[in-house]
């Protein structure tokens, strides 16, 4: 098959961008002729809350890539989808994660015309931080794309709510495995510069207020959790004021219990952080599924989750780490079961054997599956 992608890829950074480059590799590897079209703008940078929207690592991906879409300008996105009529692939298939995109991605499928099947891998449908048009712009989206994949439960709710007759599927988020290989806590702990006389909890990823760090800083004030041989590894970029976080670090005497990463973690530092931490905290108040949740499975590591969106649909409670109430004292309660009983082993063992339900092959086969039903 031609299968062309539309979504963030190199040199923008981030999981999404990630994904798009993963499954594209991944359809190539099976035979198919795949190319990615990516962004030449994809927000303007006053829309933009980080300090860059692109890569520091050296493109990796096999699969041509090409910077066409500006995500603001409708002129370009009948440009884009004249020049990919005129490659006439067989499938192409869209990246969508937020309403912003809703206009430039709906017109170009529009565009495509209906010889061209349409197909959108949905990571989220509803945004985390809602606005007032947010339905309508998906809605504009979804009317011309002729079949969906979702990885959580929750965005198939979601999506068959809005759109209840197009075919669609649930494959569960590969694992990220690009992020290097497997090495030792005592490697990585070295890389960071962190002594190896303590056990540590990871928090990964940009921060939100949706996803719940400020849970996590006030379970860990209690003086039965922080007991001087445990250490919070926070380690990504705030993307709104950190203000309130420090003062919650400073409430609960939690500076020398802390280690703040404040930035975007390139793709080739990964490992360590992950590697170094004995388990993988995500606090979320509310959330879809979850990228930081493949890593940790990619790097065997234990995870507690809380009990909000598709994130438990991956993660069996009890056997390879914790599915809360998001409240500090739930999550208080199962970091100090995992610390105080040492359940390290017994999750590893059980993340190895749950990771191997996470292929890029059974997504690949989704789409193909996806793709013969239209």
């Amino acid at each position: 098959m031609r299968i062309t992608v539309i979504g963030p890829s190199y040199p923008y950074r981030g999981g999404i961008a990630l994904f798009t480059n993963r499954i594209a590799e991944a359809l190539a590897k099976e035979g198919n002729e795949v190319s990615i079209v990516t962004f030449k703008l994809q927000y303007p940078s006053f829309l933009f809350p980080g300090e860059t929207q692109f890569s520091s690592v050296e493109k990796s991906s096999s699969v041509p890539i090409h910077q066409e879409i500006n995500s603001i300008n409708p002129f370009n996105w009948i440009r884009v989808a004249r020049k990919i009529k005129n490659d006439n692939p067989d499938l192409v298939i869209f990246k969508y994660w937020m309403p912003f995109m809703a206009p430039c991605f709906g017109t170009i499928a529009r565009l495509l015309g209906k010889s061209i099947k349409k197909m959108a891998i949905v990571h989220n449908l509803i945004p985390h931080e809602r606005h007032l048009l947010d339905q309508q712009l998906t809605m504009y989206f979804l009317k011309p794309i002729d079949s969906f994949i979702v990885m959580s439960k929750s965005v198939l709710s979601d999506l068959t709510r809005l759109d209840t007759v197009k075919p669609k599927l649930f494959s569960p988020h590969p694992l990220y495995d690009n992020f290097g290989e497997i090495k030792s806590k005592e490697e990585a702990l070295k890389s960071l510069g962190l002594s190896s006389t303590y056990s540590y909890m990871l928090f990964f990823g940009i921060i939100r207020k949706y996803k719940g760090l400020d849970l996590l800083l006030k379970a860990f004030g209690d003086t039965k959790l922080n007991d001087e041989t445990i250490k919070l590894i926070i380690a990504g970029e705030f993307y709104e004021d950190s203000s309130s976080y420090m003062e919650l670090i400073k409430k609960h005497n939690l500076q020398d219990s802390v280690i703040l990463k404040n930035q975007f973690i390139p793709d080739d530092e990964v490992v360590n952080y992950f590697c170094a931490a004995d388990i993988v905290v995500q606090p979320y108040k509310h959330a879809t599924q979850s990228g930081v949740t493949q890593i940790a499975y990619h790097f065997n590591k234990p995870i507690l989750v809380t009990d909000v969106g598709g994130l438990k649909e991956i993660i069996p409670n009890k056997k390879v780490g914790y599915v809360v109430e998001p409240n500090e004292r739930a999550i208080k309660n199962a970091l100090l079961d995992f610390f105080q009983n040492n359940r390290s082993s017994e999750f590893i063992d059980g993340v190895k054997k749950e990771k191997q339900k996470y292929s890029w092959q059974k997504m690949t086969e989704a789409i193909i599956s996806l793709y013969k039903k239209c």
